[in-house]
């Protein structure tokens, strides 16, 4: 009977144990590493599917990385030049946060203020964020439009 219920309490603990901790710590690691825009998008605040704008990274830009650790570091590099002469230009470091129940993903460069993002699609080849930040109305219908941007590994 001692040893069903040792089991049983081991049991318990081991279960309560491994909560949220091993999901946030699988999301960070598929967040990891090198990341390059793609596309950003502008959708619909209203019903939040009808795009309305996209744009795709041109010339040098098409290098720009984001670029996570799983110590909360962040780093962004962007890219100049003309042609295939494309030099890193300027590099932001700085610490991010993860919420992996509300999926919000805090962004802050030093000498900068904190950007919050919701991760909307996190797998080992693609990252989509929603802005929280710096929403405005661009199709006229009072309601806060959303942009989204894309990345692949």
């Amino acid at each position: 009977m001692k040893k069903q219920l040792l089991l049983f309490a081991f049991s318990a603990v081991a279960l309560t144990s491994c909560k949220d901790d091993d999901l946030q710590a699988y999301e960070m690691e598929m967040m990891k590493g090198d990341w390059k825009e793609v596309k950003t998008e502008v959708i619909s605040g209203k019903d939040n599917k009808t795009v309305l704008s996209t744009t795709t990274p041109q010339g040098c830009s098409i290098k720009n990385t984001l670029f996570f650790r799983t110590d909360f570091y962040v780093s962004y590099t962007a890219y100049t030049g003309t042609g295939a002469d494309c030099q890193p230009n300027a590099k932001s470091e700085g610490k991010y946060t993860y919420d992996e129940e509300s999926k919000i993903l805090g962004i802050k460069f030093d000498n900068d203020e904190n950007k919050d993002y919701r991760v909307d699609i996190l797998t080992s080849k693609d990252l989509r964020v929603a802005q929280k930040f710096g929403s405005f109305d661009q199709d006229g219908d009072k309601i806060p439009d959303i942009v989204y941007i894309t990345y692949k590994r």
